[in-house]
Parts: structure tokens; sequence; C-alpha cells
């Protein structure tokens, strides 16, 4: 583990606790792959240590613990590894999809404190725990369509098991939630007033973990008490991210002339197009896969991103790379999507997304039962 990844991701031992901070304030505990390395060892050892009897999570800002967990992954190191042609990043999706799958099978209890900002490789490492504490400052997405990527990290399997149409919703607009709305869609369990957090993270340490009730009397202790949580516009969100395809779905929120619908259209049109498409298909997939099987179809997706080979755009061509230029490097918020309308995208386009570029005995993540 490098010096940097120590200073990164924080642990500890505490009371048969294995605590874990991110600790990287300055990039919203975006995760690099010495930080993703460093949590799935620690794991790892945590899982088979028998003085540790469960996992606890939580990132930091810059005034110190919690107020933040996890922006995403390093979206600019993904930009630089691309045009670089770095092999790197072909580990870093492999071994943060398999952290992921890890997070989701581990066999104690793993507690993610999710307060502050938790999006895309945040959801990774939260979306698979056992308890899921949300705050008032929480604020939840998906918007890799934002950069011309998909709900990766398994969002096709945590979002397509969102009640009715939410997961369509969420992932295809990117929208931001609270933690209402997260413990709604089925993806959070419990709200805390932040100003507890520090108490419930210390009093994990004095649990007595030979009882088997001390985690849900924990939870009673610090949790606000369950209310009626509802998702805003939820009818509205089943009948048109029901509809069967992108133009069928576009076309329905410009036909009504409530403002939730001409806001969604325009969210919708600022996206890429492409990926607005494969998003679709992705989550309509993955309804009836595995984790694992998701994951892998997952990690052939990404790997189409950077390379979409049959669409003849490689490096700065990709839509991703695009995506990420126009965000985050150049910050113009212009990306030249291609195609640059939803109705010019064709099956033909998105399909190969879905064919795996590797034999099944060789795939990256052929390991992930």
């Amino acid at each position: 583990m490098t010096e940097q990844a120590r200073a990164d991701v924080l642990t500890e031992i505490h009371g048969g606790v294995g605590r874990i901070t991110l600790n990287r304030p300055q990039a919203l505990n975006a995760l690099s792959l010495p930080m993703v390395r460093s949590l799935t060892a620690t794991l790892l050892q945590w899982q088979q240590d028998p003085q540790v009897n469960a996992v606890a999570i939580r990132g930091s800002n810059k005034e110190g613990p919690f107020g933040g967990f996890c922006a995403g992954g390093d979206i600019r190191f993904f930009h630089a590894a691309a045009l670089a042609g770095d092999p790197v990043l072909e580990d870093f999706f492999t071994e943060e999809y398999a952290l992921n799958h890890l997070i989701h099978t581990y066999t104690k209890p793993y507690i993610a404190f999710m307060d502050g900002i938790v999006m895309g490789g945040g959801m990774g490492i939260c979306q698979g725990a056992s308890h899921r504490l949300v705050t008032s400052r929480t604020k939840m997405a998906m918007p890799e369509t934002n950069i011309g990527l998909f709900p990766d990290v398994g969002g096709g399997y945590f979002l397509s098991r969102c009640p009715g149409s939410t997961g369509e919703w969420l992932g295809l607009t990117g929208a931001v939630v609270d933690a209402g709305t997260a413990i709604a869609a089925g993806l959070a369990d419990h709200a805390m007033v932040p100003a507890q957090l520090g108490p419930a993270w210390d009093a994990l340490a004095g649990l007595d973990w030979q009882n088997p009730g001390a985690l849900g009397h924990w939870v009673a202790t610090f949790s606000i008490a369950g209310g009626a949580y509802s998702i805003s516009d939820s009818a509205r969100i089943d009948a048109i991210f029901s509809l069967p395809d992108v133009p069928s779905i576009i076309a329905a929120l410009e036909s009504d002339s409530s403002d939730w619908a001409s806001h969604t259209a325009g969210v919708l049109r600022k996206r890429s197009p492409l990926m607005l498409l494969v998003v679709l298909e992705q989550l309509r997939r993955a309804r009836s896969m595995s984790l694992a099987g998701v994951l892998r179809m997952e990690r052939d997706m990404v790997r189409h991103c950077f390379a979409s080979r049959h669409l003849g755009r490689l490096g700065s061509a990709s839509e991703t790379v695009e995506g990420i230029r126009a965000l985050a490097v150049d910050k113009d918020h212009a990306p030249q999507w291609k195609p640059a309308r939803i109705e010019d995208v064709t099956p033909d386009m998105v399909a190969p997304f879905f064919v795996s570029p590797w034999p099944s005995q060789v795939h990256p993540l052929r390991h992930l039962a």
C-alpha cells in the first residue's frame, strides 16, 4: 500500500469495529486506484479477523470527519489515462467492481455513514452495506449520463430494483435526491441527524457484539423515527419511464405541460443521447440478472465506453472522454455528443455495448460468484 493510499484511506480497529475514513476531501473523496486497493485489502483482512465484528465507513470534508462521503471515481484520472492509452484504466474498473461485489457479499455488518455527497463510485462502496445511513445533508445521485458514461459500480443492479420506474428516472437523468427520497427508493435504510453522527460512530465501539440485538438497538437509538417517505412525482415517473424506449420517454415528457416534465425533458436533452439508450437497455437487462452478472456486464460496457470500436471512436473521440473533458477538464459544459440527438441513435449503435470483448473463461471478473 502506498503512503498516499494510507493518507487517503484511514483505518483502525476500535472496540471490535473496523473503522474506515475516506480522507481525500480536496477531491470530495473521489476514489483512486490506490484507494480501491487499500479498501479491498483492508476489508479482506478484517473479514478473516475474529477481533473485527463489524465495519463502519465514513467520509470527511475539509473541516474533518463527516459532511462528505464520496463523489465517485477520479474522472480526471480516467481522462488522462484514456488519452495516454494507460492500461491502468482497465485495472481500475476491474478492481473497483470486484470491491463493489465484496461489499455486497460481506459476511460481517458493514455500516455506511452516507453523509454529504454520495455519487457514482461512492454509491458503489455503500449500496452493498447492511446498514445505509443518510442525513439531511445527503445528496445522492448516479449522474454518469452527464459525462457520456452509464451508472456502473453495480448501478444496474441496485437501480433496477428501485420501486416502479424510479431506477430508470435516476439512471437516465442523474437526478440528485435527498435522504427521504433515497429511503423511499430503497437506496438507504435509516436517517440520522448530522449532529448525532459522531456520537453514533463512537458508540459502535461500545456494543456487546455477542448480543444479536445490539446493532438494532444502536440504530433505534440514533436514527430518526421512520416517517412516510415518498418519491415526488412518482406516478408520473412510473407512467413515463416505464415506456419501452428513450424516444417514447422524451416524447411523453415534451407533450406534458407540467413544470416537472419540462424540466426533466430539458435535463435529458443535455445528456449523452447514445448513453441514454445504452442505460435504459442496461437497467432493463439488469432487473433479471444476478449481482455478479450485472458487474460482468458493466465491465464489458465500460470497455466499450472508452474504446467504442464499433463506432470507430477511440481515446479522445469516445463519448466518455468527451463528456469528462467538457465537465471536468476544459469545463466548457458543452460536450459534442455523437449523435447529437436522441432520435438519431440507432439500435446498431447500442447493441455492441452488451457484447463482451472477452471469452467467458478469461473475463476479468470471471471469479465473481
